[in-house]
């Protein structure tokens, strides 16, 4: 019977392991274009001894700091509202703008798996 017990505890807590791991897992990105717009959009994750903590390189007193499950999902929404009011597709070309609304800087969409990864995860 203990056999038993300790087999199915240890069954459950792998269970709920990999449950927490998939649950906390990073939206899957196109590297080449999430790169391009990472340089400008204003938020990035700062490693410190207590954990990952979201930062603004706009504003210096923006300062969230989700635990280890929401991190990635917190910082994914926050990009996403950046893309919406930052980023415009136009003719095949990815436009990111400023806060004024002028262009600074484009690159070409490629290939439909590039266009469709804008769509999908800045909502263009």
């Amino acid at each position: 019977m203990k056999k038993l017990l300790f087999i199915a505890l240890g069954l459950g807590f792998l269970f709920f392991g990999i449950g927490a791991y998939l649950q906390s897992k990073p939206t899957p990105k196109n590297t080449r274009i999430y790169t391009f717009v990472k340089q400008y959009s204003p938020y990035y994750l700062d490693k410190r001894f207590g954990g990952l903590q979201i930062m603004s390189k706009e504003d210096k007193e923006f300062k969230e700091k989700p635990d280890n499950m929401e991190v990635f999902h917190r910082l994914e929404s926050l990009e996403k509202a950046w893309g919406k009011r930052h980023l415009k597709i136009d003719n095949f070309q990815l436009s990111v703008m400023d806060n004024n609304g002028s262009t600074i800087t484009t690159t070409p969409l490629k290939n439909r798996d590039e266009i469709d990864f804008v769509h999908r995860y800045y909502g263009l």
